[in-house]
């Protein structure tokens, strides 16, 4: 399905592990005309988004209000955001900008309200369905969350179908079903074997059954990614525990301290 317009709103990957954790920030590219959908920007067009001003052109205001956005300007992001709806933007970029402002301002449940606007002003666009996906699961909502991420799947041209199958992975997870979570990511890990967030979902998985030798087997992929990443290797001693393999747990315990110091050493100082 074809976008709306040119300026494209990337996908917000909602990273889950350990029990939905955060929220990645959305990126945005800069806009273009399509098929002459919108009027080119003419130089003394206004952007201010201001009443009394001449008519702004709304793919213009759009990107100005994502300037704004990443500039920290959040009041004034929201302003051109809403006037960019107004003067026609497309209703699903405007809206998705308006639920990152939202969420930057604390305004959970009015973020939700914008993301799920979003999805309804597309309901084929994956971007859209795995953003309001994301809200949902990160809002207590998970069994919920995970149509949204089914249909984010279903978009053919979805950029990172693998990223909304590990969603649906973590929140299935998180809300008790684990047979849904297992058959999530491993579509995440048939679309992309090297997704780590699958890898360490299904590590989990299998060592909470008691299936160390193949919770091991995704351990060791997950560790080639990301050698020092602290939960893989705490889970990974646990796993070796379980195994009886002292020594190996020893060592991973070892590379958990180091990575651990590591990381307090690189953190600002108060």
């Amino acid at each position: 399905m074809r976008r709306d317009i040119g300026i494209a709103v990337l996908s917000m990957v909602v990273v889950l592990l350990a029990g939905c954790r955060a929220m990645d920030r959305l990126s945005f590219i800069r806009p273009s005309a399509e098929r002459g959908e919108f009027r080119q920007v003419a130089p003394d067009r206004d952007v201010s988004g201001k009443p009394g001003k001449r008519s702004a052109d709304p793919v213009q205001l759009l990107q100005s209000a994502v300037d704004a956005y990443r500039l920290g300007d959040l009041v004034r992001a929201e302003s051109l955001a809403k006037a960019s709806l107004q003067a026609g933007a497309p209703a699903g970029d405007a809206n998705t900008l308006l639920g990152v402002v939202a969420d930057a301002r604390g305004q959970r449940e009015a973020a939700g309200g914008y993301y799920r606007a979003a999805a309804s002003a597309a309901p084929g666009n994956g971007t859209y369905a795995n953003n309001y996906g994301g809200w949902l699961c990160a809002t207590g909502q998970a069994r919920a969350s995970l149509e949204w991420f089914d249909r984010a799947v279903a978009d053919p041209t979805y950029p990172t179908p693998a990223n909304a199958a590990a969603n649906a992975g973590d929140c299935a997870a998180k809300a008790g079903l684990a047979a849904r979570a297992e058959a999530s990511w491993r579509l995440a890990l048939a679309t992309q074997p090297t997704h780590v967030q699958a890898l360490a979902g299904m590590a989990a998985l299998e060592a909470g059954r008691g299936r160390h030798l193949e919770a091991r087997a995704f351990l060791e992929r997950w560790l080639e990614l990301n050698p020092n990443d602290l939960a893989a290797l705490r889970l990974a001693a646990q796993v070796e525990d379980a195994l009886g393999d002292n020594e190996a747990a020893a060592r991973y315990r070892m590379r958990l301290q180091a990575a651990s110091s590591a990381t307090q050493r690189a953190l600002p100082t108060p």
